[in-house]
C-alpha cells in the first residue's frame, strides 16, 4: 500500500540567529486534508517555523518539502504562494484598497491599451469568494471589515494562488464567540473540499474542538505529535511546560493581612478588550495579572498606570483616584511603571543613564524647573549601585548598554519616585538569565519593603514570586491562583483549559 505524500512536511530543521537557537532538530509532518495544531509556550520556536514553512527565510540545517517535493528556491515567491499561505493575527490586508483589488493586487487583468479591466476584476474577485461561500461586496473598502471578514478574505485570496495549506496564525485572538464558531465551521467546509490547514493557538480547547493531529514544540525542539483524542488535556499541558510540572512552586511570605490597599479595581471595562474586571493589590503583595496573547492582561495593566482610558469602572491608588487615562496623574498618586517595550516606551535611548533614570523626578533635583547636574549624577550613582547597571559612569547613553542592564535602567526610572504601586508588564523579556534572576530578586526586595506590586505576564518565572495570581482569558478575570501552583495548572487555566473535563 502506497503512503500519499503529506502536505507539508520539515525534518531536521535547526535554526539560529546569532548565539539564540530558536530551532534545534524540529520536525513537523502535516497530512492531507487535516487541521493539525502546533502550540508551545513563547520561545517554543513556533514562530520560526513558520517563517521557514512559507519561504521567509532558510534553516541552518534540514530540509522542507511539499507534497512530497523539495520547497522551491526563496527567490520563487509565485511558486511557494501555490504551495503554501498564512493569515496572520496581524492582517497583512491593505486598507485603502477595495476586496476585490487586494484579492488580485499585483494580478490584474489588462484591457486594450494596458489599462487595468476594473471590472473584470470584479467579475473575477466575485467568482473567488463564491466559490469559496465568502459573503463580501467586493467593492467594499478593507478599512470597513470587520477582522472575521478580513480573515475570510484572506483566506479566499491564498486560496487563489492555488495554494491548498493554509496556515492560521491565532485566528481567534480578536473573534467574539459567534465569530469563532462560524471560522471553525468554515475550516472544516474546506476541509471537506481539500484545503489543509495549520492551526496555532493559545486557546488550549480550541485544539479540541477543530484538529485533528497536535504537535507541541519546547525549548525549540519538537516534543511530540499526537491525535488530538488520544491525547488527555494533562498530558498536552505537561508536555509544553516541561518536568518543571511536577515541582510546586516555593511560597513567600507575603504581605500581613492587615496591610492596606495601594490598588483597588473596581468594575473596569473597556469594550472589545476587558469586561468588568475587580481586584486589590495590599501593600507588600506580589500579584500576577496571567493570560495568553490578546487575553487582556496587559491592556489592564496600561489601565492601571494611564495609558489607557477604561469606559467604565475606577482605578483607586493609595486611597486616591487619579484622572483616568493620565500617566502624569498616575505617577503622583504613587505608581512606577516598567512598560512591555522598553525600546519604544521604557527609554530614550540616546540619553543618558542619568537623564534616563531621572525622568519621573525632575522636581527633586532642581527649582523652578532647572536641573541641578550634580544632584541628578548623585541620583544616578546611587541607582547604578542598587540595580547594580554595568556601565563606566551615568553619562553613558543607555544605547550603549546590554538589554539586561537598559531594563534595569527603566526599573530604577520606575523606582525613582518611591512607589506605593509598582505595575510591571513583561518586565524580564530579552534579557539574559541573571539579569532575569536579579532583576526579579529587586522586586521582591522592594515588595518586602511594603510597596504592593502587580506583575503582568505570560512568563512563568516572571509569576513564581507572586502571592497570587489573577488569569485573564479573553477580557475576563477567570480564576484567582494562590502561591504553591504547579506549572500544568497555570498553564491550562491561562489557556482557556479545565483540565477536569
Amino acid at each position: 500500500m502506497v503512503t500519499a505524500a503529506p502536505v507539508a512536511e520539515a525534518t531536521g530543521i535547526t535554526k539560529r540567529f546569532g548565539s539564540t537557537v530558536a530551532l534545534h532538530d524540529a520536525s513537523i509532518r502535516i497530512e492531507a486534508g487535516q487541521t493539525h495544531a502546533l502550540v508551545g509556550r513563547n520561545g517554543a520556536g513556533k514562530s520560526t517555523l513558520v517563517s521557514i514553512l512559507t519561504g521567509l527565510q532558510a534553516p541552518d540545517e534540514g530540509e522542507v518539502s511539499f507534497g512530497g517535493e523539495p520547497a522551491p528556491r526563496l527567490a520563487d515567491r509565485d511558486t511557494w504562494r501555490q504551495r503554501v499561505a498564512c493569515v496572520y493575527q496581524k492582517s497583512t490586508i491593505i486598507p485603502e484598497l477595495t476586496v476585490a483589488e487586494n484579492l488580485f493586487l499585483n494580478r490584474h487583468d489588462h484591457g486594450p491599451g494596458g489599462l487595468i479591466s476594473w471590472k473584470a476584476v470584479r467579475d473575477k474577485a466575485r467568482d473567488l469568494l463564491e466559490t469559496w461561500s465568502v459573503d463580501v461586496d467586493v467593492r467594499t473598502p478593507a478599512r470597513e471589515l470587520d477582522v472575521e471578514q478580513r480573515q475570510f478574505v484572506e483566506i479566499a485570496r491564498a486560496l487563489s494562488f492555488g495554494a491548498r495549506f493554509i496556515i492560521l496564525d491565532e485566528p481567534t485572538a480578536q473573534l467574539d464567540a459567534a465569530a469563532i464558531n462560524r471560522l471553525f465551521a468554515r475550516i472544516t467546509d474546506l476541509q471537506q473540499q481539500g484545503v489543509t490547514f495549520l492551526f496555532i493557538s493559545h486557546h488550549l480547547q480550541e485544539i479540541y474542538e477543530i484538529c485533528d493531529t497536535v504537535t507541541v514544540f519546547r525549548d525549540a525542539r519538537h516534543i511530540l505529535t499526537a491525535p488530538v483524542d488520544d491525547l488527555p488535556r494533562t498530558e498536552l499541558v505537561a508536555a509544553m511546560t516541561g518536568e518543571a510540572a511536577a515541582e510546586a512552586v516555593s511560597r513567600r511570605r507575603g504581605p500581613s493581612a492587615h496591610a492596606a490597599k495601594v490598588l483597588n479595581v473596581a468594575g473596569l471595562s473597556l469594550p472589545g478588550v476587558y469586561d468588568d474586571v475587580s481586584f486589590t493589590v495590599r501593600a507588600g503583595e506580589i500579584v500576577g495579572l496571567a493570560g495568553a496573547a490578546s487575553s487582556g492582561r496587559i491592556e489592564i495593566a496600561e489601565t492601571v498606570v494611564g495609558l489607557r482610558t477604561a469606559t467604565g469602572g475606577t482605578v483607586e491608588i493609595a486611597g486616591a483616584r487619579p484622572r483616568p487615562g493620565s500617566v502624569p496623574a498616575a505617577l503622583a498618586a504613587g505608581v512606577g511603571f516598567v512598560p512591555q517595550d522598553r525600546h519604544h516606551q521604557g527609554y530614550v535611548p540616546d540619553m543618558s543613564i542619568a537623564d534616563n533614570g531621572t525622568l519621573t523626578i525632575p522636581d527633586r533635583l532642581g527649582r523652578a524647573g532647572f536641573i541641578d547636574g550634580r544632584r541628578r549624577d548623585h541620583f544616578a550613582r546611587s541607582m547604578i549601585d542598587k540595580l547594580a547597571i554595568k556601565t563606566p559612569g551615568p553619562q553613558l547613553p543607555v544605547s550603549g548598554l546590554s538589554g539586561g542592564n537598559q531594563q534595569k535602567v527603566v526599573t530604577a526610572r520606575a523606582l525613582a519616585n518611591d512607589p506605593k504601586l509598582l505595575v510591571l508588564i513583561n518586565p524580564t523579556a530579552g534579557v539574559d538569565v541573571r539579569s532575569k534572576e536579579f532583576l526579579l530578586g529587586k522586586v521582591e526586595q522592594i515588595a518586602e519593603s511594603g510597596t504592593g506590586v502587580l506583575i503582568a505576564s505570560d512568563e512563568l518565572d516572571d509569576l513564581r514570586l507572586c502571592d497570587r495570581v489573577l488569569v485573564v482569558f479573553q477580557g475576563r478575570l477567570v480564576a484567582e491562583i494562590p502561591g504553591g501552583w504547579h506549572d500544568h495548572q497555570l498553564v491550562a487555566a491561562m489557556e482557556g483549559m479545565n483540565l477536569d473535563v
